[in-house]
């Protein structure tokens, strides 16, 4: 059964984002002659956000509300799945193979996917994902 699919969260278990929440935005089973290997793209949380108080200036709020992303193509062994969907259909339209071949593309799709992120986060949707994991 297949449960890799757009719009799963996942944790990401080796590297250098280990211990990071991401969602799938593309999975790619038979991998692809650069990867040849099951893959996916997936967009994740670099840097979370800090904690809000109510006694903290609008300024301050602001400050402590952003979230930088990273976007990676990762190996199926290297995600653990969770329960856990996000509906994430800005992010799938920006994110493609062809996203990593040029760094100027990277740093586009990059700062798209942090908007997607910090109107959920402002929103108050899936508090759960935008809080650091404590291990």
């Amino acid at each position: 059964m297949k449960f890799l699919k757009p719009g799963r969260v996942g944790i990401v278990t080796k590297g250098r984002y280990a211990g990071k929440k991401v969602v799938i935005v593309k999975v790619l089973d038979e991998g692809t002659k650069a990867h040849p290997f099951g893959h996916a793209l997936v967009a994740g949380i670099e840097r979370y956000p800090s904690k809000v108080t109510k006694r903290m200036s609008k300024k301050r709020i602001t400050k402590r509300s952003k979230v930088k992303p990273f976007i990676k193509v990762t190996n199926y062994n290297h995600i653990m799945p969770t329960r856990y969907t996000l509906d994430m259909d800005t992010i799938k339209g920006t994110l493609s193979a062809d996203t990593f071949k040029e760094p100027t593309q990277r740093e586009e799709a990059k700062k798209t996917v942090k908007k997607a992120f910090e109107e959920r986060y402002q929103s108050g949707k899936n508090k759960w994902f935008f809080t650091p994991l404590r291990f």
